[in-house]
């Protein structure tokens, strides 16, 4: 009877755990054993899987990172989703979740800096001079603009702030398509479905299929700023680490050449 009580009680201790896994909750041994989870603005593709394959060569850890715009991961580490590092392309969502406690305040840091560009199909040879009275309706002709959501995406939000601010928003905000992340529009205009996008320099810079076209003035939106933080929930000891080693010189190379600006100065080593 003994060695079946014991068989009934670790039976009900499994369920349990398994319970506990089903519904999101992360045990502290299992945290610890797993991956490191980054989630990060889709902008920063390359600079970050450069800078995973550094440490990965360092340390002999691995990192996962899942890319997306920084609306829906903000969203879903919100939701309860186990990301341990969240790394912004604006204030504005890092801010969210810092009001709402799901950050370590002290481990926030504002780590680079992007410019916005007009792109356009590689073999598209047209330069345009992006200034108050940008004539942007006729470039476009009879095509759309590609976009990050300007509602959500930190690069729509910047790009629309800053056609507004040029006056060239009114004449094509009904010509605008949409889309889930800045990668994302940046594929529109490198597969020619629009002859125009605008996206981060960097985006840019990544594909072969684009050209950039025109450059936003610095004054035609807010500083682009990209903060990076540890997820408050998080109990990985790779978090601070991890955090600290994108901060350390050598990994500024790995930014620059992907045309970011380094803004903090613990990179810099000033």
């Amino acid at each position: 009877m003994g060695r079946i009580f014991d068989i009934g009680r670790r039976f009900l201790r499994t369920l349990l755990v398994g319970a506990a896994i089903a519904a999101g909750a992360v045990l502290p041994a299992m945290a610890q054993n797993r991956d490191l989870v980054v989630f990060a603005a889709a902008s920063l593709k390359n600079a970050l899987d450069d800078a995973a394959q550094a440490w990965r060569r360092e340390t002999g850890r691995t990192i996962a990172i899942s890319y997306a715009g920084s609306n829906v991961l903000a969203k879903q580490i919100e939701a309860g989703a186990p990301a341990d590092l969240f790394f912004s392309a604006d204030l504005d969502w890092m801010n969210d979740l810092a009001a709402k406690g799901l950050i370590d305040a002290d481990s926030r840091v504002n780590l680079l800096g992007n410019s916005i560009v007009l792109v356009a199909a590689g073999d598209d040879p047209r330069e345009f001079a992006v200034q108050p009275g940008f004539d942007l309706a006729g470039a476009l002709k009879d095509g759309r603009l590609a976009m990050g959501n300007v509602d959500a995406v930190p690069a729509g939000k910047y790009g629309k702030g800053a056609l507004e601010k040029l006056g060239a928003w009114d004449r094509v905000k009904d010509r605008v398509v949409q889309a889930e992340s800045v990668r994302a529009a940046l594929l529109l205009v490198s597969r020619g479905e629009a002859p125009l996008g605008i996206v981060y320099r960097t985006d840019a810079a990544s594909d072969p299929g684009v050209r950039i076209a025109g450059t936003f003035p610095d004054g035609s939106h807010p500083p682009i700023v990209y903060p990076l933080a540890r997820v408050r929930a998080s109990v990985n000891p790779d978090a601070k680490a991890f955090l600290d080693f994108l901060r350390s010189p050598k990994v500024r190379p790995l930014f620059e050449k992907q045309g970011f600006t380094i803004l903090d100065k613990s990179v810099s080593g000033s």
